[in-house]
């Protein structure tokens, strides 16, 4: 099992950037996948997670502001990142919910 995040950078407040996370060794569609994040000198805080029924769920602090979703073609899991705060600074992990792997994460910097 393998993920790779790529998509970060650094944006203005009211920004919006991509992120995505490929996968190999396993099917996303097959599997559930998380986005987590953490901020600096925080813990890991949950996101978002879509299900093997396509069923996406966010943390309230995102809800209406990201957008999960998956290209079954590609591998790949996104979550699309839309009016973004300094708050949503942070470095961003998929995980693969049952084995609970991993990525190297992708650094998410939202200032003026």
């Amino acid at each position: 099992v393998r993920l790779v995040e790529s998509g970060g950078g650094l944006v203005q407040p009211g920004g919006s950037l991509r992120l995505s996370c490929a996968a190999s060794g396993f099917t996303v569609n097959n599997y559930k996948e998380t986005w987590v994040r953490q901020a600096p000198g925080k813990g890991l805080e949950w996101v978002s997670s879509i299900g093997t029924d396509g069923v996406t769920r966010y943390a309230e602090s995102v809800k209406g502001r990201f957008t999960t979703s998956r290209d079954t073609a590609k591998n790949t899991v996104y979550l699309q990142m839309d009016s973004l705060k300094s708050e949503d600074t942070a470095v961003y992990y998929c995980t693969e919910a049952s084995s609970g792997a991993r990525g190297q994460g992708t650094q998410v910097t939202v200032s003026s």
